[in-house]
């Protein structure tokens, strides 16, 4: 990021946002994070409509994605943890990148076949938390994350 102190802004009335860019980051990661908890919820738990272990394996089957029930697992745990994990900032780079690799799945395996427009069920939505998540891969959590109040920059 560049230095906006040594830049002359277009709207100096504006120079106050730059100073919220922190805490607007801080509730992007957790809204992207927060928001693949009850996915996550849905293939472990069966909760929010979902189907469970067993009824997310037997959809993971039917598109080819196999061993079924050990991805469904793994795409679980990796949206209910690594979700809830990015959300707080805790081990915010790998918990990002476990969420940027089940999205980028979801992705290539489930939406880009069906075009780019979500409504028609396309890769529109889950490209874009793609990357919503790979950019926390890059950038970590900030000083409002579990990361910085353990001393830890992962």
């Amino acid at each position: 990021m560049s230095d906006t102190t040594s830049q002359k802004l277009i709207v100096p009335a504006f120079s106050g946002i730059y100073s919220a860019t922190p805490v607007f980051e801080a509730l992007l990661r957790f809204v992207v994070g927060f928001w693949l908890v009850p996915h996550g919820a849905q293939k472990l738990f069966g909760l929010f409509g979902g189907g469970g272990i067993s009824g997310t394996a037997g959809f993971f089957s039917q598109i080819g994605l196999e061993p079924a029930v050990l991805l469904a697992t793994l795409a679980g745990l990796g949206e209910f943890f690594g979700g809830l994990f990015l959300a707080i900032g805790f081990l915010t780079r790998p918990s990002a990148l476990v969420a940027a690799f089940v999205l980028l799945v979801a992705t290539l395996s489930v939406h880009i076949g069906n075009g780019f427009f979500m409504a028609n069920g396309g890769f529109e939505f889950a490209s874009l938390w793609f990357f919503a998540a790979l950019y926390f891969v890059f950038k970590g959590g900030n000083q409002y994350s579990v990361d910085a109040k353990i001393g830890r920059a992962v």
